[in-house]
């Protein structure tokens, strides 16, 4: 799957490099977004086999912290390589590296190790139908409070950092284009360096991966208040601190993939990381769009969004989340680590 989808990147890179019309770029970028949508969650499916359930949180944690690389790369790398070459030689050129990196994938990856590594909970139970298992996961109590939480968590992390952020840092704060940028990627160096050590924190301090999830997520619900007003009473030189810090609070949410993986057996949980991941996804899509929706009941002033707007715009999320940590504290504890 992954192989076959890098050739689909592949394909849409190149074709995006070459588009000398708007349709044939959208038709490259639709074959860019399908062709890396199933990465991820192929990857933890590929881990959820090589690795035990102990070991699972902290390769996912690396997992994430490597693709949020890849997302700073997209940024200030790229604008100095079109800068420097040009666009269409920038795409072509990733279009050839992802090919030569699907090949690799599909002459190095194996789907599960051989041999004697091979564990006895890969091999013991049969494989089920697609139904069976959305049953079992849908059915599943714990299943629902976590996507929940997955939908708030994702949510706030993107409403900050894809959309919403950068009007509140330029309409409110008074920042430069430039500025606002490099404000938020201290938020992805949070998230970075987080997700690097978030297992770590989980073994030693919490002992615990719900518990870890939920004081994380609590410490983001506090710091997500700043787009309530109080952010505009810090000094500016403090701003790249509390960014971080909120990048840091972030990296909780990837206790939701060892979660799951503790949650059901492992001939389902390929299914159930991708059944998550919908909640994830449909998280960033909803309260992106539902701020919009409330910054737009305020009309538009001739200096731009105003404080209030914002500001309202800002506590759909910050309830939703307030909302899924108290849902969620119900769940039971899946995974207790020694």
């Amino acid at each position: 799957m992954i192989s076959c989808c890098g050739v689909l990147t592949t394909l849409g890179g190149i074709l995006f490099s070459q588009a000398d019309t708007f349709a044939i770029a959208m038709i490259a970028r639709a074959l860019i977004g399908i062709g890396t949508a199933s990465v991820l969650m192929a990857t933890f499916t590929l881990f959820s086999h090589w690795f035990s359930k102990q070991e699972f949180g902290r390769v996912s944690g690396f997992m994430v912290a490597i693709g949020n690389l890849g997302n700073l790369t997209a940024t200030a790398p790229l604008a100095l390589a079109v800068g420097a070459f040009g666009w269409r030689n920038s795409f072509l050129v990733a279009g050839v590296v992802q090919a030569l990196v699907t090949l690799l994938v599909f002459v190095k990856v194996q789907d599960r190790p051989g041999g004697a590594f091979v564990r006895e909970e890969d091999v013991v139970h049969p494989k089920i139908s697609m139904m069976t298992a959305w049953g079992d996961i849908f059915g599943t109590r714990d299943f629902w409070l976590l996507g929940i939480l997955a939908f708030s968590w994702y949510g706030n992390y993107l409403a900050l950092q894809a959309l919403w952020g950068g009007p509140y840092l330029m309409e409110v704060l008074h920042l430069s284009r430039g500025a606002t940028g490099s404000m938020l990627m201290f938020t992805s160096f949070g998230f970075i360096a987080g997700s690097s050590c978030v297992d770590v924190v989980a073994r030693r301090f919490f002992k615990s991966y719900k518990k870890t999830l939920l004081a994380g997520q609590m410490a983001l619900l506090l710091l997500m208040t700043a787009f309530l007003g109080w952010a505009e009473s810090i000094p500016q030189p403090l701003l790249p601190g509390l960014f971080f810090t909120i990048g840091m609070a972030v990296s909780s949410g990837v206790m939701i993939y060892p979660i799951i993986r503790s949650m059901f057996p492992v001939r389902i949980v390929g299914t159930a990381l991708t059944s998550l991941n919908f909640y994830v996804l449909m998280g960033a899509a909803v309260t992106q769009q539902v701020m919009g929706y409330i910054v737009g009941s305020y009309g538009t002033l001739a200096t731009g969004i105003s404080a209030a707007a914002l500001h309202t715009a800002f506590m759909f999320p910050i309830v939703g989340l307030a909302l899924s940590i108290a849902l969620y504290s119900r769940a039971r504890e899946y995974g207790q680590l020694s």
